[in-house]
């Protein structure tokens, strides 16, 4: 079954938002290309577009958008599946991508804390070296027992809504 070609965006506004958007996203730390590829599939109308839709839109190589979409999948931004009947794979946003991908990020900060915790006993807690390293290490615990909180409310917001 021969799939047809995402419509390019019919003006410079919808190409623009696509590049804006993956800059911004660059700029929070993610590849750019992963971040274009991010950034295209979010805008696209039918919500997943295959890999060669994909460089079509970003003028890009497949080889390209297959180590992006990898890394997508791997942090769990984007997934794979296939449409009945077709041979080619379709990459689209999960639903629930921003708030997953924040909400795991507790684990890294109760590690980043576990880690300084390490560092105040090396340094010394009454070192000025120490105390920078408490105050770090409070805010990352700080941060790991809120977000989970904070993704709960935005459940119950979403629920509510």
């Amino acid at each position: 079954m021969t799939t047809t070609p995402e419509p390019q965006p019919s003006d410079e506004a919808a190409r623009r938002f696509v590049e804006d958007f993956a800059l911004v996203f660059t700029n929070a730390g993610l590849q750019r290309m992963p971040a274009r590829v991010f950034s295209a599939v979010l805008a696209t109308q039918k919500g997943s577009l295959t890999a060669a839709e994909i460089a079509e839109s970003l003028q890009v190589s497949p080889a390209a958008v297959s180590g992006a979409v990898r890394y997508l999948i791997h942090i769990g931004l984007m997934s794979k599946a296939r449409e009945p009947g077709e041979r080619v794979d379709h990459y689209r946003i999960l639903d629930d991508a921003w708030y997953e991908s924040v909400g795991r990020k507790d684990a890294i900060y109760r590690q980043l804390a576990e880690s300084i915790e390490r560092g105040i006993t090396a340094l010394g807690p009454e070192t000025p070296a120490g105390k920078r390293l408490q105050e770090t290490h409070d805010f990352f615990l700080y941060i790991a027992r809120e977000l989970p909180l904070l993704i709960e409310r935005w459940r119950t917001d979403q629920l509510e809504a």
